[in-house]
């Protein structure tokens, strides 16, 4: 059974007598995508605003390659190998494809504060850019200004910052919000690549994409976890078809 890179353990977190939430226990594993879904409201974006580093949880534990992280600082968690991408693309419009993914692999440099030094200069963090992007599917693209790229060129740009600060565990938060179809297709042939060699946490709303590509799904409805388990018995759930999908089984 593959490493698990990260875990939680009953976490929670609270706002003053609201549980966002409550208890969630759950793996994720090197080589795979544990999908989590639920309605608005569900806890999913606090939960993986705890996993960043974020927020502060309220209670319980995580864990990156069994190192707990659960008080450590967002700058921390990143360092440690920790990824995430925003509901809302965070990129820098008037660079570069190329030039956004430097500055994130600039990030891991001892020290940053050369500033009488070309960052051009700095062959390993070219080096470093010039593969996150290829792994990211954009090496076409990479002298091309960010607000002259699609919305989902946009978000692979933003999944190349990611991956050019080197991460095992990527935490990815509705990456395919605002697709079409073909763009939805690229990014989930993306993540279909990149899981080979990261542990992959994704949240997102898009249902067909979700049964392609994870390997595990967590169900959360109220800030709790309602089920967990593979796609085809989440899909066969009759719990989750009435909480969740309707009352009507998904069909991918």
């Amino acid at each position: 059974m593959a490493e698990v890179a990260l875990r939680t353990e009953r976490l929670s977190k609270r706002f003053g007598g609201l549980a966002a939430v409550a208890d969630v226990t759950l793996d994720c594993r090197m080589g795979e995508v544990h999908a989590v879904i639920g309605p608005n409201g569900a806890g999913k974006s606090t939960l993986i605003n705890m996993l960043s580093g974020d927020l502060a949880p309220t209670s319980g534990t995580v864990a990156i390659h069994g190192r707990d992280v659960t008080a450590a600082t967002a700058d921390r968690i990143s360092r440690l190998g920790v990824g995430r991408s925003y509901q809302k693309t965070n990129v820098f419009l008037p660079f570069s494809a190329f030039e956004n993914a430097r500055l994130a692999a600039q990030s891991r440099l001892r020290s940053s504060m050369r500033f009488l030094r070309p960052s051009g200069r700095y062959r390993q963090v070219n080096e470093t850019a010039a593969r996150a992007l290829e792994l990211a599917g954009l090496s076409a693209k990479a002298d091309v200004p960010v607000a002259a790229l699609s919305h989902g060129e946009q978000r692979q740009v933003e999944i190349a910052m990611t991956l050019a600060t080197r991460p095992t565990v990527l935490l990815l938060d509705e990456p395919l919000a605002g697709m079409g179809a073909e763009e939805s297709r690229r990014i989930v042939a993306l993540l279909q690549r990149l899981a080979k060699d990261h542990a992959i946490l994704l949240v997102e709303h898009d249902m067909d994409a979700v049964f392609a590509v994870a390997d595990t799904l967590t169900v959360m409805v109220n800030g709790t976890v309602l089920e967990s388990g593979p796609p085809e018995t989440i899909r066969a759930s009759r719990t989750v078809q009435e909480a969740y999908l309707g009352g009507e089984e998904v069909h991918a």
